[in-house]
Order: structure tokens, then sequence, then C-alpha cells
């Protein structure tokens, strides 16, 4: 008798205990903008629920829009609004992408702390990108040829400076093209000549903004519009979530995950 009073107390301990491999995971992939918010949010998560494993992966916006639609992650992130034939093509696959706006960042031109230029008009943005300004003391600094730095074409970043700065012109095909954000933070922190562009949560003590028409890339600026290169962040998932992803989601949009927001970098919605 106390054998199975025994062994039907084993049965009800691993009935209520949830090993790593029972646990529910929630996979997101895609913009490296906005992985900050994603970590400290998923951290924060799963400290709240220990039953919910979350993995994150870089890639850039487009992938993560590419993962959501086959279907290969539950959330994809991107600093970009999803394109027209990438809806097309979700659709064709069954898929119906749904936005949810969590964050808003502004793009800041980056230079090295050496460099002395502090501002570029828009058109003077454009014309570095182009490799029609090549020069430093062409724009007011010092004489120095020109490092542009770019980012790939699947990231949301490059998207939204293509569409805002480049007014859908070319970058240069001189340009040295990067991966993520952090990659541009550590070249222009090792090449003096060097500018290039990133999501603010980015900014570091090892590079330095760039003021664009006299305005700074500040919080402030961004929400008041005053600042010409800013965006909204997004999650994308398949159709309306539901269960943990669903949970996630909301506690983004949460009082504490809209602080996590800030804390990442990046500006609240709420």
């Amino acid at each position: 008798m106390k054998k199975f009073i025994r062994f039907g107390l084993f049965i009800m301990l691993m009935a209520f205990s949830v090993s790593p491999s029972m646990a529910e995971t929630i996979s997101l992939k895609g913009s490296t903008t906005v992985l900050p918010i994603a970590q400290k949010c998923a951290e924060a998560y799963m400290a709240l629920h220990p039953d919910v494993r979350i993995t994150l992966s870089g890639g850039g916006s487009g992938n993560g829009i590419k993962a959501v639609i086959d279907k290969s992650a539950n959330i994809g992130n991107s600093s970009r609004f999803i394109k027209q034939k990438e809806i097309e093509h979700a659709w064709s696959r069954g898929v119906y992408p749904v936005p949810f706006r969590i964050a808003l960042d502004c793009i800041a031109p980056v230079v090295n702390p050496g460099n002395k230029i502090s501002n570029l008009s828009m058109d003077q943005l454009k014309n570095i990108f182009l490799g029609n300004i090549t020069d430093w003391k062409d724009v007011g600094g010092r004489q120095g040829k020109i490092v542009v730095i770019s980012r790939d074409s699947s990231s949301g970043t490059f998207g939204v400076w293509k569409e805002i700065v480049m007014k859908k012109k070319r970058v240069t095909p001189k340009a040295l093209v990067l991966a993520s954000n952090g990659a541009i933070v550590q070249a222009i922190a090792e090449t003096p000549n060097a500018i290039g562009y990133i999501g603010m949560g980015y900014v570091t003590k090892t590079i330095k903004t760039v003021n664009v028409n006299n305005v700074k890339p500040t919080e402030e600026n961004t929400v008041n519009g005053s600042f010409p290169i800013s965006r909204p962040l997004f999650m994308f998932t398949n159709n309306w979530p539901k269960g943990e992803t669903m949970g996630f989601i909301s506690f983004v949009l949460s009082k504490q995950g809209q602080a996590l927001v800030t804390e990442a970098g990046s500006i609240p919605v709420f």
C-alpha cells in the first residue's frame, strides 16, 4: 500500500512539473533594430512564465517577414512595414500577416568621434551615399576620403534610408555593406573617415551621431516629427496570434514591456 501511495505521489509530481522539452516555445526572427527590445522583453517574459522558452535571431526585417510567411517563426521582427509583394506572397501561401507597432525609432547618421562634422543636410547625406560627394572637406570637414558604410538590402533600416534619404536611388556601389547595426557601430568606431546609419538603440560612446537639417536625432524630435529620418518598429504574426504568442505580444505592449522598449534605447508607443 505504501509503495502504491509513493508511486501515486511520483506520478502527480511528474504531471505538475515541466521539463524544458515540454515547455512551449516562441520563436522570433528578423530585424536587428528590434532585437534589443525583443531580448529584454523575452528575458522578462520567461522570468514571469518559466514554462515558456523564447528563441531569438536577427538577419534583417526581410528575413523576419519571410519567417512568418514560411512559418519558421511565430513572430517576425521588422523595422519597416510589410511590402505589397510580400503580402501577395503571404496570401498565396495561406498566410495573413498581422502587424503590431511596438515602438518608434529614428535612424541616425553616425561618424567616428574624431570627425568634426556635427550636422549634414538631407541633400548632403543623399549625395554622400550616392557617391557624388567623396571628401569631407566638401561638407565642411577636414580633408579626407569619405568611407560610406551601408546596410544590406534585407534590412528594414536600409529600406527606410533608401526611401527617405536616397529617394529610392541606389547607394554607391563603392559602399561597404554590413549585415547589422552592431557591425556598423564597430566599423565606424574603427574607421576615422567613415559614415553610416543606425537605429538609435545602438548609439554608443564609441561613435558620434550627426544632426540632420540642424535637428538632433532624439526621442523628443522623433515623437514631434521634426527629425526627418524616423519610422515605427513592428512585430508581425501569421493571422491573429493565440496562446503564448499573444501573451508575449501583449506583454511587449504593456506598461512593463514599453518600459523595456525605453531601456533598449527605442521610443515607446504608449
